[in-house]
């Protein structure tokens, strides 16, 4: 298992990881990123800015 870098709570990854999949963290919401895949890293998703057609 894997920690939420934002509450510690265990986060679930697929069993074929990809760098830069987003996931969601079942306790607090956060939406969490994987930094790395040697060892897995998670850390939090930056928010997406909007572009708005540029």
């Amino acid at each position: 298992m894997h920690q939420c870098p934002v509450c510690d709570a265990d986060v679930t990854i697929s069993e074929d990881p990809v760098e830069g999949e987003l996931l969601e963290c079942e306790d607090c919401g956060t939406e969490i990123e994987i930094l790395a895949l040697d060892p897995i890293t998670l850390g939090e998703a930056p928010d997406a800015e909007e572009d708005w057609g540029e």
